[in-house]
């Protein structure tokens, strides 16, 4: 991997570290925050791997509310767990009132 890569996902798990319990993003938010607005299949490679770096990968979804990523988790349903008990609502793997709980960091940060 690059360095110019490894500071980019760097960047994506400071992004990632700030969403708050309870709330969600989408690779596409992170990546128009981080001034690179085409480029949330690379915040989606970073979120694969994040594991061990304290990130709460479970918390980016994508830009509809469905969780795409979820065959990176360990378990058959553990990032819809992780997100039930933050109190979010899955139902197919698409969060419910996606609005209601959708954090954009270009608004919150």
């Amino acid at each position: 991997m690059s360095s110019e890569t490894s500071s980019f996902f760097d960047r994506v798990y400071e992004v990632a570290k700030l969403i708050p319990y309870g709330r969600v993003t989408s690779y596409g938010a992170i990546a128009t925050y981080l001034g690179a607005a085409k480029s949330a299949r690379m915040v989606g490679y970073a979120m694969n791997g994040s594991t061990g770096k304290k990130v709460p990968a479970h918390r980016v979804v994508n830009r509809k509310g469905l969780l795409t990523g979820k065959h990176h988790f360990d378990g058959t349903n553990l990032m819809q767990q992780l997100l039930e008990s933050e109190g979010i609502k899955v139902v197919d793997n698409q969060i419910q009132d996606f609005e209601r709980v959708f954090w954009d960091p270009l608004k919150e940060l």
